[in-house]
């Protein structure tokens, strides 16, 4: 495989300038947010923040003005969630409506379905969740069992999803199912449905995580009657569909910030200590390590700017930047565990604890890190 394509790339200078503006409505909702609820950043949800978000014209960035959005590249909504993780704003409601489903919804939907859900979405009251994984499957899509059967008035659809962040709070899953065949036939006779979460046989239950916090859900199908127009694209085209969909969740910088408001906290400390040599090479390790992740997350956001699906390369970013994330609250409570004689702020050590209950999560959310390691080495020609 040659990365020769993936080069240096700048963020324009009219994008940077959405920062003081999201700065500025970040502040006036987050101001007195505990840091270890910032720490759950996009994993937290405010449906006040969202709809502000939306007022504010922050949401569909990228989706044409008549839809409700701006018309901007990739590249402004880089700038804006950056700003947004590295300040742990409460994203989660729209957090997936707005980087993945309204986009997927755009290239693949009926004129009709763009004009019923991204309006809402750009406004902030619409949420979506991603219907992929299931149990017995994991994150390897091809083997899904949920059915969906055409019936007189649409589909009838069964089976169950897991691991389904937000569902507890989305109105909608756009969920990859079978349409045809047997899961034997892999990546054959898949499909992309729309489904409704408050239609009858639709039953979520929550999976807590280890903070207790309810993020993931079981999702369970039980003849859930949709209309014919539940359909996304076209039948039996939901493989590549999702693939290009996964383009947009892998790459963006979600992807290297999960753990940045703790970085951020535990710097603040060191800055108020003695000087130490041991602190001085770790943070300066985790910094240059941030600064490359970034750079490789712009160069893939630039390449969908470009209306390229940088699929094997948005997963090399993902794999890296979860093991990044991972690292950070670990080296973290090392550093302090060697310094007993300091006092920590009860809120740092309790930011700690929930960024490292979460952080296993961080390579299972947008495909396990066996999968994405399987793609790039397809991608190199050695699968």
């Amino acid at each position: 495989m040659n990365f020769d394509h993936l080069t240096l790339s700048e963020i324009p200078a009219t994008d940077e300038e959405l920062r003081p503006a999201i700065r500025e409505l970040i502040t006036a909702h987050i101001g007195s947010m505990p840091l270890h609820k910032r720490a759950r950043t996009w994993m937290g949800g405010d449906a006040v923040f969202s709809r502000a978000m939306g007022k504010a014209g922050f949401l569909g960035l990228t989706l044409p003005r008549k839809y409700g959005g701006a018309e901007r590249g990739p590249l402004a909504r880089f700038v804006v969630v950056e700003e947004l993780l590295c300040a742990g704003a409460p994203v989660g409601m729209h957090w997936i409506a707005d980087r993945q489903s309204a986009l997927v919804i755009l290239k693949f939907g009926t004129e009709a379905q763009r004009e019923k859900y991204l309006p809402r979405i750009c406004r902030g009251e619409m949420y979506f969740c991603i219907g992929m994984s299931e149990p017995g499957s994991g994150s390897d899509l091809a083997s899904v069992r949920s059915r969906a059967e055409r019936t007189e008035n649409g589909w009838r659809l069964n089976g169950q999803k897991v691991w389904t962040s937000g569902a507890h709070h989305a109105h909608y899953m756009i969920a990859l199912v079978r349409t045809s065949g047997e899961p034997a036939d892999r990546n054959q006779g898949l499909s992309q449905l729309l489904v409704d979460l408050k239609a009858p046989g639709v039953t979520i239950r929550p999976v807590p995580d280890l903070n207790g916090d309810h993020d993931f859900n079981e999702v369970f199908f039980d003849n859930v009657e949709l209309p014919h127009d539940a359909l996304l694209g076209e039948e039996g085209a939901g493989w590549s569909q999702v693939t290009a969909e996964l383009a947009y969740e892998r790459s963006g910088p979600e992807r290297i910030y999960s753990s940045a408001v703790l970085l951020d906290a535990w710097i603040q400390h060191v800055a108020r200590q003695p000087q130490c040599e041991a602190r001085q090479r770790l943070i300066g390790s985790l910094t240059a390590q941030l600064v490359v992740l970034r750079e490789l997350s712009v160069a893939v956001t630039s390449r969908l700017a470009a209306g390229e699906q940088p699929v094997v390369e948005a997963s090399l970013v993902k794999d890296l930047g979860a093991t990044f994330e991972q690292s950070v609250p670990t080296l973290i409570a090392d550093d302090l565990a060697s310094h007993p004689e300091e006092s920590v702020e009860p809120e740092l050590w309790h930011a700690i604890m929930t960024v490292t209950h979460i952080a296993p999560a961080f390579s299972l959310r947008g495909g396990t890190r066996e999968i994405l390691r399987g793609i790039i080495a397809r991608g190199m020609g050695l699968r």
